[in-house]
C-alpha cells in the first residue's frame, strides 16, 4: 500500500518553514561567528564518510567541487561517490545526490554503507517509500545499526507513522544510550505532533551531549520559540548564531505565531 503523508498538514508545513529558517540561520552563523576561518573543512570521519552536519554553504560548495572532481576521475570509487553525494546533500542538491548513489549501487549492490547513504538521500529528497525499503534492506536485524534505525525512524515520522517511529527510536537508544542524533529525531517527532513540553525535555538532553551539533541546538530554540519563550530561544540560538541572526530568527517566528491560523494549528496539534 502506498504511503501517505502525515496528518495535520498545515501545522507540519508551518513548523517545517520555521525549522528551515533556523537551519538556514545556523549555516550563516557558522560562517559569521568565526574570524579564524571555517570551523569545518569537510574532512572524512572515521567511517570514511564526509562529516557535513555543520558545514557552512561555502564549505559545502567547496566540498562539492573537490569530491566532484574525484568522482569524475573514477565513478567506481566508493569513497568518492559517498563523499560527493554527502557534499551535494549539504549543498541542497538532493536529487543529484540520489543519482550519484543510485549509480554507486550498480558497483556496490550489497554494500551496507552505500545502501544507508542512498536511503538517507532518498528521504532527504522526499522519496520516502523507496527510502524506507532501502534503509531496511541495509539493516542487519541480528546486529542492528543505530544510525540506520535513527534514519528509519525519521522516515516513518515523515509519513505520519509516529508510533512506529518512536518504537524504532527507543530501540536505537538501547544500542546507543544518550546519542544526540537519536534524541534529536525523537524530539522533533514530539514537535511534529505538538507535544512541545516532551520535545523540549528530549532536545535539552540531546543538546547537553558533547557531540551535539548546531542542528540540535537550533531545534531546541525552535521548540522554545513555539512555546512563546523567545528570550530563552535566542539564548540557545546564539551558541551558534550571531545575536543579530538569532534575533532575526525569533522575530520571524513571532510573526508566524501571531497569525491566527498558526495558533489554531498549534492548539489542534496539541
Amino acid at each position: 500500500m502506498q504511503m501517505r503523508r502525515a496528518y495535520r498538514t498545515d501545522f507540519r508545513r508551518a513548523l517545517a518553514l520555521s525549522a528551515a529558517l533556523l537551519a538556514a540561520g545556523a549555516l550563516a552563523g557558522c560562517q559569521s561567528r568565526s574570524s579564524d576561518g571555517p570551523r569545518h573543512t569537510g574532512s572524512i570521519g572515521s567511517t570514511g564518510s564526509l562529516q557535513t552536519s555543520d558545514l557552512s554553504r561555502p564549505e559545502a560548495l567547496q566540498a562539492v567541487q573537490s569530491w566532484g572532481a574525484a568522482y569524475s576521475r573514477d565513478e567506481t570509487d566508493k569513497a568518492a561517490a559517498l563523499n560527493y553525494a554527502a557534499a551535494l546533500r549539504a549543498a541542497g542538491q538532493t536529487s543529484q545526490a540520489v543519482a550519484v548513489l543510485r549509480k554507486a549501487l550498480i558497483y556496490n549492490p550489497k554494500d551496507r554503507e552505500v545502501l544507508a547513504a542512498f536511503g538517507k538521500a532518498l528521504a532527504a529528497n522526499g522519496e520516502f517509500e523507496e527510502a524506507l525499503a532501502t534503509v531496511q534492506r541495509a539493516q542487519h536485524r541480528d546486529n542492528p545499526d543505530w544510525q540506520l534505525l535513527a534514519t528509519e525512524g525519521g522516515i516513518l515520522d515523515s509519513v505520519g507513522r509516529t508510533e512506529e517511529a518512536r518504537k524504532v527510536y527507543r530501540q536505537a537508544l538501547v544500542l546507543a544510550p544518550g546519542e544526540p542524533q537519536i534524541l534529536n529525531n525523537l524530539g522533533m517527532s514530539y514537535t511534529l505532533t505538538g507535544e512541545l513540553s516532551e520535545a523540549e525535555k528530549v532536545l535539552r538532553q540531546a543538546s547537553q551531549h558533547p557531540r551535539a551539533s548546531a542542528k540540535v541546538r537550533q531545534n531546541l530554540a525552535l521548540v522554545l520559540g513555539l512555546q512563546g519563550r523567545f528570550g530563552e530561544a535566542e539564548e540557545v540560538a546564539t551558541r551558534d548564531l550571531s545575536p543579530a541572526q538569532a534575533k532575526a530568527n525569533m522575530d520571524y517566528l513571532r510573526t508566524m505565531l501571531s497569525q491566527k491560523d498558526t495558533w489554531r494549528q498549534l492548539k489542534d496539534a496539541g
